[in-house]
């Protein structure tokens, strides 16, 4: 499949249309593996079951990728995660969005991989060349806030020097994946959110901020579920 981006430099817009043969979604992709491991040994404590070895990869169906600013979703029981996006054409040629892997939670619970699946992922119809980046990628930042009802929260914030920077997660993904690495969309994992639990919210909003260059790209998207059936 092919997606319709936008590719900001130079404070212009170029059509980029991206060919998407594959795409995962990572997980658990902290810069520090030893926190992360601490924080699932806690969890696992309380009874709640963890993987048995992190960062985490997941396969995804690449037609579920998108820019829409509206997605349908099958029950309520739904939410997005802030992520930053590799879109890898080759090794000399990757792009970088912001996204939302936006999850069925209740099928979670029993099936991660096929939870995936069933929900779109959401990418920023804007995106920026990695090469552009890459020298002061620890200064970039991404954000994310949701609606429910008439309330209009933060859910998610954190820097990018607190995830795997792109050379560590092209390296880990390249591990996991047969073949090179192109055409492909690698979505990063995300931070902590800043609410005790997840949100099943009406809308989502992701932002990813470069201050070097004083710069943003984002995205909004409504969340409807199939509830038309009696």
């Amino acid at each position: 499949m092919k997606i319709q981006l936008l590719l900001q430099k130079n404070n212009a817009l170029t059509p980029l249309s991206f060919k998407v043969d594959k795409m995962v979604n990572a997980g658990f992709t902290g810069r520090n593996q030893a926190e992360v491991r601490h924080h699932l040994d806690e969890l696992a404590a309380k009874g709640i079951e963890v993987p048995k070895t992190t960062p985490t990869l997941y396969p995804v169906i690449p037609s579920t990728l998108t820019t829409d600013t509206s997605i349908v979703v099958y029950e309520e029981e739904t939410s997005g995660e802030i992520e930053y996006v590799l879109f890898v054409k080759d090794d000399k040629e990757i792009y970088v969005g912001i996204g939302s892997d936006h999850t069925d939670r209740k099928l979670e619970e029993l099936d991660i991989p096929r939870a995936k699946q069933i929900t779109p992922n959401v990418v920023s119809p804007v995106v920026w060349e990695l090469n552009d980046v890459a020298d002061h990628w620890d200064n970039l930042s991404m954000e994310c806030s949701v609606k429910k009802g008439e309330e209009t929260f933060l859910y998610q914030k954190g820097g990018l020097g607190l995830l795997m920077s792109p050379s560590e997660l092209l390296e880990f993904v390249s591990k996991k994946i047969k073949g090179p690495l192109n055409n492909i969309a690698i979505f990063s994992g995300t931070v902590k959110m800043e609410t005790e639990d997840f949100v099943f919210a009406d809308t989502f909003a992701g932002l990813l901020t470069d201050p070097t260059l004083d710069r943003s790209i984002g995205f909004s998207y409504a969340i409807k579920p199939m509830n038309y059936m009696e």
